[in-house]
C-alpha cells in the first residue's frame, strides 16, 4: 500500500495542462453533456447518481468542464464523504469552480465556498446529520447564487425560478440501496433539480429505478429531465466494466495533498517520506484548550481522557456562532502533540492564520491520518511504536 501511495503521490505533482489518455468519454455521455449545457435551461441544476464505480465523478467533472466553457463559474455540491472531489475526505462541501481541469484523473483540491465536517467516510454513520448538512449547503447555494430563490409559498420543490446566477452540479455516493436509496430520494425531493443523470450498469439489480423514481406513485414533474445513460466502459458483450479503484488509497492521496498545502507550492516534495519529514519539522500552532470547545461526534469521552483521545488525530476546525444552527468547517488539522499540564494542543494545518483566529470548535470523528504517512520508510513517526512486546 505504501509503495502504491508513493507512486500516486508523485503523479499528483505532475502538470495538469494536458488531458489524460486514460479517460474514455463515450458518445452517449458527450451527447448527454451537450444536451444539458446547450439546452433550454440557462443555468441547470444537475443531479448525478448511480451505483458504485459507474463513473459518476468522471461524468460530473466532464460536465463541469463543458459548463465552464459557457459560464465563468459553476457551483459543485459534493455529497460523497468517502470519495470527495475537491476537499479531503469526511467533508460535505459547496465549491465554486472557475477553472477547467483537463486531466480528470488527478485530485484537484480547492477551497470550498461552504463546508461541513461530517467526520466519517460513509453517510450511514449519521444519516440525519448528513441530510441536514446537504440541505444547508443547497440553501446556501439558493441564497447566494440564485436570482429568485423561492415564491412566497416557500415550497422548495416548485417554489423557485429556474433562472439562477450559477449552474450547479451535484455528485452523489454510490450507495443506492436501503438507507442509501432513501437518502437519495430525500435529497432529490429537497433539491428538485432540472436534470437527473442516472448512470446504469449491466447488472440491473444494482441500478436505481428508471424514471422519476423519487416521486410518489402517480406524481410527475414536468420541469425535470431524466437522462439514463450507460457506464462508460463495456466489454464486447455490452456488459459494464466498472472502474477498479482503491478507495482507501484515493482518500490517503487527497489527505496528503491537503496537508502538503502547509508548505509553499514551489517546494519540491515528491515522495511520502519527504512530506512526513517536513510535517514532523513544521512548527505547529498552539491552541489553548480553554479558548475552544471540543466535540466528539460519534463517541463519548470522559473528561480525563480528552487529551489522549485527541493526540495524533485529525480534527475538523470549525466556527460556531449563535446565529447559525450548524457549525461551518474551515479546514482540517493534525493534533501533533498535547501538553496537558498547560492545557495546550499543538495543531498542524494549512488553514491561514487569519481564518484560524475565528475557530472556536474542534470536531473529532473517524477521519484518520494516512497509514502510509505514519509508516514512511526512513521516517520515525512519534505515533508509531517500535521494539514493543506484542503480548504481555
Amino acid at each position: 500500500m505504501a509503495a502504491a501511495a508513493a507512486a500516486a503521490f508523485k503523479t499528483n505533482n505532475q502538470s495538469t495542462e494536458s488531458p489524460s489518455p486514460k479517460i474514455f468519454i463515450p458518445e452517449e455521455w458527450s451527447n448527454a453533456v451537450d444536451a444539458i449545457a446547450s439546452g433550454s435551461v440557462a443555468f441547470p441544476v444537475v443531479f448525478v447518481c448511480g451505483p458504485k464505480n459507474c463513473g459518476k465523478t468522471t461524468f460530473s467533472r466532464h460536465l463541469l468542464n463543458l459548463l465552464l466553457q459557457r459560464h465563468k463559474k459553476v457551483a459543485y455540491l459534493d455529497t460523497d464523504v468517502g470519495q470527495t472531489e475537491f476537499t479531503p475526505p469526511g467533508l460535505l462541501s459547496l465549491t465554486v469552480i472557475d477553472k477547467i481541469t483537463p486531466d480528470l484523473t488527478l485530485p484537484c483540491l480547492k477551497t470550498p465556498e461552504r463546508c461541513f465536517f461530517f467526520g466519517d467516510i460513509s453517510s450511514k454513520r449519521d444519516p440525519s446529520a448528513y441530510l441536514s448538512y446537504i440541505s444547508a449547503l443547497y440553501d446556501h447555494y439558493l441564497k447566494e447564487y440564485r436570482t429568485d430563490n423561492r415564491t412566497e409559498s416557500g415550497n422548495r420543490s416548485k417554489g423557485f425560478s429556474r433562472d439562477c446566477s450559477l449552474p450547479l452540479v451535484i455528485n452523489t455516493p454510490g450507495w443506492v440501496k436501503g438507507i442509501g436509496y432513501e437518502l437519495l430520494v430525500d435529497m432529490l425531493n429537497y433539491i428538485s433539480p432540472t436534470h437527473v443523470v442516472n448512470i446504469r450498469i449491466s447488472v440491473e439489480s444494482k441500478n436505481l429505478p428508471s424514471g422519476t423514481f423519487w416521486l410518489n406513485e402517480g406524481n410527475y414533474d414536468d420541469d425535470v429531465s431524466v437522462m439514463e445513460i450507460n457506464a462508460a466502459l463495456q466489454d464486447h458483450l455490452k456488459r459494464s466494466m466498472l472502474v477498479q479503484k482503491d478507495s482507501g488509497l484515493l482518500r490517503d492521496m487527497r489527505m496528503m495533498a491537503y496537508f502538503k498545502q502547509c508548505f509553499p507550492s514551489d517546494r519540491n516534495m515528491s515522495t511520502i517520506k519527504e512530506l512526513a519529514i517536513a510535517l514532523c519539522a513544521l512548527p505547529p500552532y498552539g491552541v489553548d484548550v480553554s479558548s475552544v470547545k471540543i466535540k466528539h461526534l460519534y463517541h463519548k469521552v470522559s473528561a480525563n481522557e480528552i487529551y489522549r483521545s485527541l493526540n495524533a488525530t485529525i480534527v475538523g476546525l470549525a466556527v460556531s456562532s449563535a446565529s447559525e444552527k450548524l457549525s461551518t468547517c474551515v479546514g482540517l488539522g493534525i493534533v501533533r502533540a498535547v501538553d496537558a499540564s498547560k492545557g495546550v494542543l499543538y495543531v498542524i494545518t494549512p488553514v491561514p492564520v487569519q481564518i484560524l483566529e475565528d475557530v472556536n470548535l474542534l470536531l473529532q470523528g473517524f477521519i484518520q491520518i494516512p497509514t502510509s504517512l505514519l509508516q514512511a520508510p526512513g521516517c520515525v513517526s512519534p505515533y508509531m511504536s517500535a521494539n514493543v512486546l506484542p503480548y504481555i
